[in-house]
């Protein structure tokens, strides 16, 4: 059999994180509120799911200019109200949260975004949620031309090309930039009178619009609508471009040639925050079918059926529903570990998933439990959860997965293993069952993830409605840097 994946015991992150991918920015915007960096505050701390490694602030106002303000760590902890209406103030403002993917790994301020440029015509800032598959290219020749990098992130590219761009307006010089790129972005910016959100062609990376009062916001996702009390207004449409100003309101834009928009759906799978909505579905209840076709495809008698919280949640609800299996909460997370509220020492790490989950003995005794979770990425998290249950007194555990495996990489915008770390690119089901030492191991398929969000007939092998590389292989957008590096796709002979 093929031998498992390196352990990762030793990696910075692994006590707190484990192996479950990691969506890297949340980005928000606002534009025509009272100390609009208070409502950025608000929406990246309910954003703060998709990065939490650092976080970043830019507002405007006349008499100030552009102030920023960047920080590592969570929001709650570097972006008070007392802070932030003396460092921050004006009616216009927007923010990033991150994990680092394109470019170095690491706490490196000069990666937090967002990013500021002085122009010709005035300064702006921009704050991107993705990753551009020619970056490497793109920093290559503006080296060459001169360009001078202050950071190792993609998105700084986006600001030398609309530096060399001739247009006369800064929406101009970054529709002219865009066009330039390749890859997954979603895009707010700000100059010193409008706010501007930008989302690729494909739409691969979310954003929305929301109504405050007489302001507006851009965000990732419709849950920092909703703890702002802004109201929901539409999603900004893949390959759109929106101008916001406070005399001009909002003007649309299409700056890229029209694709059939593929977004990615593992959005709905792990993500986007349950309560969010997305593509004008619940990614709650879009959980909890893809429980139901989990249980319709791979029935198990059993006696429970348990999450993996806090992601496998829904889902195992659905699968519950489905199979009539009583829900139980046989695993309970430990809401207030923080990454590393303690010295990482081996004796913590070998604590582990411990640190977090802990097992409901007086409910797991002589059970056979279905266990759901969201995804299999390396398998380490896994089998130490499953140990935690046998040594509960379980009887038997079958894992069910609340997505079809994970074979691929994903280059549009995730921080992600290599393919050769990821366990279901080396192994079979059957040796997987095995590696992880569960009684039964089943995914749900392809087609019963695509009719969870709503593809009736499954997917469509010749036209899929959604960017779903991590499990087939099929990228939306070839990844140029990677293929220069020795990348072989799933095409490629």
């Amino acid at each position: 059999m093929t031998p498992p994946a390196p352990p990762i015991e030793n990696h910075p992150q692994s006590v707190m994180d484990d192996d479950k991918l990691k969506e890297e920015c949340g980005i928000f915007g606002a534009i025509g509120v009272s100390a609009a960096a208070n409502f950025v505050a608000l929406g990246l701390h309910a954003l703060q799911h998709r990065g939490q490694e650092a976080g970043g602030i830019v507002s405007y106002q006349e008499e100030q200019g552009f102030n920023s303000a960047r920080r590592f760590g969570y929001v709650r902890d570097n972006f008070t109200e007392q802070s932030l209406m003396k460092t921050l103030p004006g009616a216009l403002s927007i923010g990033h949260v991150r994990y680092s993917t394109a470019g170095a790994k690491g706490a490196v301020i000069r990666d937090v975004q967002p990013f500021f440029g002085e122009f010709s015509m005035g300064g702006a800032a921009i704050a991107h949620n993705g990753n551009l598959t020619n970056a490497d290219h793109l920093r290559r020749e503006l080296i060459d031309r001169g360009a001078i990098f202050q950071s190792s992130s993609d998105s700084e590219c986006i600001i030398h090309l609309m530096a060399r761009s001739m247009g006369q307006t800064i929406p101009d010089r970054m529709k002219e930039a865009l066009r330039q790129v390749e890859g997954a972005f979603s895009i707010v910016a700000m100059t010193r009178s409008k706010l501007i959100g930008v989302r690729d062609a494909l739409g691969i990376r979310p954003l929305v619009l929301g109504k405050l009062g007489d302001g507006m916001v851009l965000a990732s996702e419709t849950c920092a609508l909703d703890i702002i009390g802004a109201e929901f207004v539409r999603e900004i449409e893949p390959g759109e471009m929106v101008v916001i100003s406070e005399k001009e309101g909002l003007t649309s834009y299409r700056p890229f040639e029209p694709v059939k928009p593929r977004p990615c759906i593992f959005e709905y799978v792990y993500f986007s925050r349950p309560d969010s909505l997305l593509g004008g579905r619940s990614v709650y209840e879009v959980r909890r079918e893809i429980g139901r076709q989990l249980a319709l495809e791979n029935p198990v008698d059993a006696d429970m059926v348990c999450p993996v919280p806090d992601s496998g949640t829904p889902a195992a609800i659905g699968y519950s529903q489905e199979s009539g299996i009583p829900f139980e909460m046989g695993i309970v997370r430990n809401q207030y570990v923080g990454r590393t509220f303690i010295e990482p020492t081996e004796q913590i790490r070998n604590m582990g998933v411990r640190l977090k989950l802990n097992v409901n003995k007086s409910i797991m005794r002589g059970k056979r439990v279905i266990l759901i979770d969201d995804s299999i990425v390396r398998g380490t998290t896994s089998r130490k959860i499953k140990d935690m249950i046998l040594e509960a007194g379980a009887k038997e555990v079958h894992f069910r997965i609340a997505s079809p495996p994970t074979i691929w990489p994903d280059f549009y915008g995730v921080d992600m293993p290599t393919k050769e770390e990821l366990l279901a690119s080396r192994m079979s089901e059957e040796e997987m069952c095995d590696y992880l030492g569960v009684t039964s191991l089943k995914f749900v398929s392809i087609d019963g993830l695509y009719r969870a969000v709503g593809e009736e007939d499954g997917r469509d092998p010749e036209n899929p409605a959604y960017h779903d590389a991590v499990f087939t292989g099929d990228y939306p957008i070839a990844p140029k840097d990677m293929l220069e590096k020795g990348f072989k796709m799933k095409s490629a002979k």
